[in-house]
């Protein structure tokens, strides 16, 4: 069965990898294709349109594609990154306004799960809910 793959856009490097294998502690025996673009190709902050396309096609097994991204302009590479694919690779990836780490954990364990494209990026979104319910 393919999952709904994922990718993590960030400005840093290390900071993606870490979010990454915390979300992979939550999936013990399981296996999910989650793909990071981030930082730049000398190791510097920043992120790259090409790189994030080649990781959402990376990520694409026919069943969706979810990125969350950590700051503006990630999201505005990730944007342009969305131009550079194929239109039927692009009309199964979805931009997450979800949280970085708790979006990404989330995502990851229904999309290992086996849910759905719109159930994994429900679920990314959902990531603060917690956090703001306790401390409200």
């Amino acid at each position: 069965m393919s999952q709904v793959g994922l990718v993590v856009v960030s400005h840093s490097r290390p900071l993606a990898e870490a979010a990454v294998t915390l979300a992979r502690q939550m999936l013990p025996g399981r296996e999910l294709a989650i793909e990071v673009a981030a930082g730049t190709e000398d190791g510097g902050l920043g992120t790259d349109a090409v790189a994030i396309s080649a990781a959402m096609a990376a990520a694409d097994s026919g069943n969706g594609v979810v990125v969350l991204m950590d700051l503006g302009s990630a999201v505005l590479s990730a944007e342009t990154a969305l131009e550079l694919l194929d239109d039927d690779v692009r009309e199964r990836v979805l931009l997450s306004p979800g949280p970085l780490v708790e979006g990404l954990i989330g995502a990851a364990v229904v999309a290992a799960g086996g849910a759905d494209r719109d159930r994994v990026a429900a679920e990314a979104l959902l990531g603060l809910a917690p956090k703001q319910a306790h401390l409200a």
